[in-house]
């Protein structure tokens, strides 16, 4: 390496990690297990100028550039180049006169929303509150409370952004750029830090209703009905699975499949109440906590897992969730198929059909439900066979909701999680204003070619 390059890296205020280094293991380490990057240099950014250094660098020698937070998103992993590790830049403030919160891209989604509480406030975060929240925004964000709110990301009112070309640009709605970050999952750029609008929620009726293996096709058949009645304020998940037989799970869940009933509702526990007595009126549960929570306790609807693991997934967005549909998927993934996965079914529509007036680049507002089918890394052939299953209902697929090696990663994926002329856009915006495409560890936009 040349005294340029040594005299470059030496202005990082942050760590700087080489293959070998002690530290170089557990920085490239993420919530994702299955693959990790393997850059040939770590950047642990602290600041903003530690970022913009970083690529001006990575642009010098042509390196490509990968930059992770969390590792939960995970799509392609870095082989050489560049790694921006930005899980260092934790600043946070909520101005609670505009309802407006200045987040870090290291922050994670629990602590926004317990900053966001202490002023009766709340973000449209997801499931999870170890998630990072820039790469949530960026990947669009379907929150607990989407069907009401929409895409969190239409909530972002400023970005700040490191460009291909070492520049510190701050967007803002109109721009051009503006809503071609949000949606698109990192092709423009490092995001350092932005703004989102926080909403006056404190509290949140919600939890899961579980039912055992006989009265999954009964009660899956009630929600699918049930879902056309609902308003927008309440927004639901249905998941099925088999918990392992460990310590770690509740003694009536152990080794059972399952059909979880995620519900969160803004509104009373009165009405919440009432909203789901018909499926409580499926039959018995194994577990039924559903209860008005501070929006605090919000991440225990989903109750994710906490700890990192090896998981891949695919999904398929649907405009209906019909009597055939269900039992195609049940055929296909249902306790009697013998496939080894988790199948979400997330009630779309409402808010999310409409688009908002920041243009973010997400796509395919007519689907009201997204399948999910998450395995580990050896569940490919299952995620297929769903997805053969589903494919005469199929509209397209959610670039958010994909977790996948690198290899399935290819263009074509890519195109088909927008419509064409989303994608078109996106490609000219790509070669304006990253043309050697250095952000290609993603599910990649590609220049347009001139």
């Amino acid at each position: 390496m040349g005294n340029n390059a040594v005299q470059a890296i030496d202005t990082f205020t942050g760590p700087v990690f080489r293959p070998g280094d002690p530290g170089y293991d557990e920085e490239i380490a993420g919530f994702q297990t299955a693959y990790a990057h393997r850059p040939a240099l770590i950047v642990g950014a602290v600041h903003a100028e530690d970022v913009r250094a970083a690529v001006e660098y990575a642009a010098r020698h042509d390196l490509p550039i990968a930059v992770q937070a969390t590792g939960h998103g995970l799509s392609v992993a870095a082989d050489g180049g560049v790694l921006i590790s930005t899980r260092r830049m934790t600043g946070l403030r909520v101005d609670p006169a505009t309802r407006i919160a200045h987040v870090g891209a290291g922050v994670r989604a629990g602590a926004l929303v317990e900053a966001a509480a202490e002023h009766g406030l709340a973000p449209l975060n997801g499931s999870s509150p170890s998630v990072g929240v820039v790469g949530y925004l960026l990947g669009g964000g379907v929150g607990l409370l989407a069907r009401q709110f929409g895409y969190a990301a239409e909530r972002v009112r400023a970005i700040e952004l490191v460009t291909a070309d070492g520049r510190m640009r701050r967007l803002v709605p109109g721009d051009e750029l503006f809503g071609a970050v949000l949606g698109s999952g990192g092709n423009f750029g490092v995001v350092t830090a932005l703004e989102v609008e926080l909403l006056s929620v404190a509290m949140v009726y919600g939890g899961q209703l579980v039912f055992d293996t006989p009265l999954i096709e009964r009660a899956l058949d009630a929600w699918r009905q049930w879902t056309a009645t609902v308003p927008e304020e309440l927004t639901s998940t249905v998941t099925m699975l088999t918990f392992p037989d460990i310590p770690q799970v509740p003694a009536p869940l152990r080794g059972r499949y399952v059909a979880s009933f995620r519900i969160a509702f803004n509104g009373s526990s009165e009405e919440g109440e009432r909203l789901v007595a018909p499926l409580r009126a499926v039959g018995e549960r194994l577990k039924d906590d559903l209860r008005a929570m501070p929006y605090t306790e919000s991440h225990t609807i989903h109750s994710d897992p906490d700890h990192p693991h090896a998981y891949e997934a695919t999904n398929a967005l649907l405009g209906a969730f019909t009597e055939e549909v269900a039992a195609a998927l049940l055929a296909a993934a249902g306790p009697e198929s013998g496939v080894d996965a988790v199948v979400d079914v997330r009630h779309l529509g409402g808010a999310l059909a409409r688009s908002g007036d920041v243009g973010i680049a997400v796509d395919h507002r007519d689907a009201a439900y997204i399948v999910r089918v998450i395995t580990g890394p050896e569940g490919t052939a299952a995620q297929a066979r769903v997805r053969a299953a589903l494919a005469a209902w199929t509209l397209g697929h959610s670039l958010n909701f994909l977790y996948g090696a690198g290899a399935d990663a290819d263009e074509a994926q890519t195109r088909a999680g927008y419509l064409p002329g989303t994608y078109a856009r996106l490609a000219a915006i790509k070669a304006k204003y990253d043309p050697r495409n250095l952000f290609r560890f993603n599910r990649n936009i590609r220049p347009a070619a001139g």
